[in-house]
């Protein structure tokens, strides 16, 4: 593997808001619902909202039918294939086109009649009736950037201005605010990834707090130091409490105010010993590990178990920064053949391990699992053997958390670089994630200069097929 899970780390915090169990929609301080007087008040003052009244009762609407549903996840573990998979040799395949549209793969049978998937994606395909496949996302709004698919916005867009994604904030952001935690004493949003700078997507304008714990370098920061005992701990911190609330009768600024806060939520963090415990591999069986496999992969998978497990609400892990980018063979990570071929197998067995250990233990009916990057690849092969990127449609997998498995969504057409059918998006995807963790989807949250914005933006509504 590239690096050890094992690496230190800073430490971050935890989400204020802890919701525990499966109630409806409890949304934080910036959480405007449609609908709600709050939501008319802002949107009336702000003149920036734009929304006619037919376009307010349609909202109004969506947001009673979506609030009536049952919440399906507590968690949502998000493998982020950074590069942009090939869709045309991964998921969809077009066996009947031109060798240099087709690619090398055959495709094979799986246990679900009538869908094929790529010949090295044995596990997968015999485990079909556990995942649905989407063939038609539309990723003309995304570049090679992690930010308008982890953000699951259009508007969310590499910017190189040093402002990058407009502001927006990932999904996994969203969901530490607004739902935070399943467990006290846990961190809502944690990632997985050796390049937090190139494969995550953090809270933008909804606040540092919201940003993901860099979760590779987390293992050991949340350990008690030696010679402190948690009892002389807790009545120390009692201590410097007490002092710092005389501080604040002199010195009540926001920014006082907010480091307290972030103390405390760190001191709670270790005194409680989950993270800790949590981050600890070692906690493992040798058979267990030893099955996911001791590589970056495999650690990261088996990691996002743990945590979830642990009470974490979002985990987004990425094998390796570009890994899914197969030009061709005169680049690092080489073309179909020579750099995708020896990957599949890998990931085949990393993500059916994953969902069959989350099975096994009783927590795919809670935990939403995804896998994409940030587009698909040109369906015609490069002269070395590669593919380009190429934006117009994407294929993805989906699994756990209420999800009917057995399917595909969406086409693409005969040739693999456009949609045919059921076109879907950036919006779609938080849309159907939101709902799935409890988040009204139609709700907004609200920019430091007081703009009410759409949590989804666009004429976007939660993928019905996926339940």
């Amino acid at each position: 593997m590239t690096r050890s899970i094992d690496d230190c780390s800073k430490q971050h915090e935890k989400s204020h808001h802890a919701n525990i169990g499966f109630s409806s929609f409890l949304p934080g301080s910036d959480l405007i619902q449609a609908g709600s007087r709050r939501w008319c008040l802002k949107v009336g003052l702000s003149g920036i909202a734009g929304l006619s009244t037919a376009t307010f009762m349609q909202k109004q609407a969506k947001a009673a039918a979506v609030a009536a549903q049952k919440v399906q996840a507590k968690s949502v573990i998000l493998i982020w294939l950074s590069g942009g998979p090939s869709q045309l040799d991964t998921w969809d395949l077009k066996p009947q086109a031109p060798r240099e549209i087709r690619g090398p793969f055959s495709p094979i049978a799986t246990s679900v009649n009538g869908i094929e998937i790529c010949e090295h994606f044995p596990k997968q395909a015999a485990m079909m009736d556990k995942f649905a496949i989407i063939r038609s996302m539309d990723a003309s709004a995304s570049n090679h950037t992690p930010t308008t698919f982890q953000a699951a916005n259009p508007k969310s867009r590499r910017t190189n201005d040093n402002r990058d994604g407009g502001g927006y904030p990932s999904m996994g952001a969203v969901a530490a605010k607004f739902r935070g935690p399943n467990v006290t004493g846990m961190p809502a949003n944690v990632a997985l990834a050796d390049s937090m700078v190139s494969d995550i997507y953090g809270a933008g304008l909804l606040g540092h707090r919201y940003e993901p714990l860099d979760g590779v370098k987390s293992a050991g920061k949340f350990e008690m130091p030696k010679g402190i005992e948690i009892p002389r701990l807790s009545d120390r911190n009692d201590l410097r409490l007490k002092l710092d609330r005389l501080k604040k009768q002199a010195d009540s600024s926001p920014g006082f105010l907010l480091q307290e806060r972030y103390v405390q939520e760190a001191y709670n963090m270790v005194l409680s010993g989950k993270v800790s415990k949590a981050f600890d591999l070692n906690n493992e069986p040798q058979d267990v590990r030893d099955n996911y496999g001791r590589h970056s992969f495999g650690e990261k998978t088996l990691l996002a178990r743990r945590l979830v497990e642990a009470g974490v609400t979002f985990v987004t892990l990425s094998d390796a920064w570009g890994h899914w980018d197969h030009h061709g063979d005169e680049v690092r990570w080489g073309g179909i053949v020579k750099g995708l071929k020896p990957m599949l197998p890998v990931f085949d067995h990393g993500i059916t391990t994953l969902i069959n250990d989350l099975d096994q233990r009783g927590l795919l009916e809670t935990t939403l699992v995804l896998a994409l990057g940030e587009f698909g690849r040109g369906p015609v092969l490069t002269k070395t053997n590669g593919r380009g990127h190429w934006t117009p449609v994407m294929s993805m997998l989906v699994a756990g958390a209420g999800v009917p498995g057995g399917q595909v969504i969406g086409a693409s057409d005969r040739r693999g670089g456009a949609i045919e059918k059921r076109r879907l998006g950036p919006g779609d995807l938080g849309a159907t994630v939101f709902k799935k963790l409890g988040i009204d989807p139609y709700s907004a949250w609200i920019t430091p200069s007081g703009r009410p914005t759409p949590l989804v933006d666009g004429p976007a509504a939660p993928i019905e097929e996926l339940g």
